[in-house]
């Protein structure tokens, strides 16, 4: 099984291989900067080069390379997007250099656009990326709030038809849950993955964020909790974790960090939730 977290790239990216095989994970998700601003990764030649050998020596991966919170793909602001595509860029560019193989993304909000012409802004951003050959674009499920798109299968959907870019997805289980798709029972959970199977199509699911929910369902509302405690619960979580559909799919976790309880304990957790 692949299983992993966020882990910090605090003192260089070559170090968060490490603080991935620390807490027991053999993939993992980082940032490149903080996600909080609009900056550019700064990657020193040898950080590049030790990250690539050091994930290699130790078989950690897949890596994911989640874009800052502040790219918007689906805004109809022309300023906004030009800000986010070359964000975009810059990570891609990032992930190539550090044989990442993935850079997750959400679609953001169409703020007024509506939803197709969000799909529409996003589509275009996407397609005027250059995406590096062994690099591929993961669109993020999202919880749904306000004017932010991906909170519905439809609109995963909407994006891949729209662009001429390969790109694939990254199911949230947190986000999917709050946006109204009930993983909290194993009848839900096959039902829910039916159907994104209907919509989206399991082959276009690359990776998965695998997190609990503080909030029950459908309240569009994101906070993680720890696997099997929050409101998914554990019935719910081992349903996931073990069906035939994401058995072969990696996971990466954005549990918090409270409670005593670490990225190590919920790691161990899914591992004891896989049958």
């Amino acid at each position: 099984m692949q299983v992993g977290a966020h882990v910090s790239v605090a003192g260089g990216v070559d170090n968060a291989v490490q603080r991935q095989i620390d807490v027991g994970g053999n993939c993992g998700q980082i940032f490149t900067t903080s996600p909080q601003v609009w900056q550019e990764p700064s990657i020193e030649d040898d950080e590049a080069d030790r990250f690539v050998d050091e994930s290699t020596d130790a078989g950690v991966g897949p890596w994911v390379i989640h874009s800052a919170y502040l790219v918007n793909l689906a805004t109809p602001k022309e300023d906004l997007r030009e800000k986010s595509r070359s964000s975009m860029q810059a990570e891609l560019d990032a992930a190539d250099r550090l044989g990442i193989e993935y850079v997750n993304v959400h679609l953001g909000a169409h703020t007024g656009a509506g939803v197709e012409g969000g799909l529409d802004n996003a589509a275009t951003v996407i397609d005027s990326l250059s995406i590096p050959d062994d690099v591929t674009l993961l669109i993020e499920s999202d919880a749904g709030s306000g004017t932010k798109l991906g909170g519905e299968f439809e609109h995963l959907a909407g994006v891949i038809e729209r662009t001429d870019a390969d790109i694939e997805v990254c199911l949230d289980t947190a986000h999917a849950f709050a946006a109204g798709y009930d993983l909290s029972t194993p009848e839900g959970v096959e039902e829910s993955l039916a159907e994104f199977d209907d919509v989206v199509g399991l082959e276009n699911l690359a990776y998965v964020h695998l997190n609990d929910s503080k909030h029950d369902c459908g309240t569009n509302k994101d906070e993680h909790a720890h696997i099997g405690e929050g409101k998914i619960g554990e019935s719910g979580m081992r349903a996931f974790i073990n069906h035939e559909a994401i058995r072969d799919v990696p996971l990466v976790l954005e549990t918090p960090t409270e409670d005593g309880k670490s990225y190590e304990w919920n790691i161990d957790r899914v591992h004891e939730l896989r049958e």
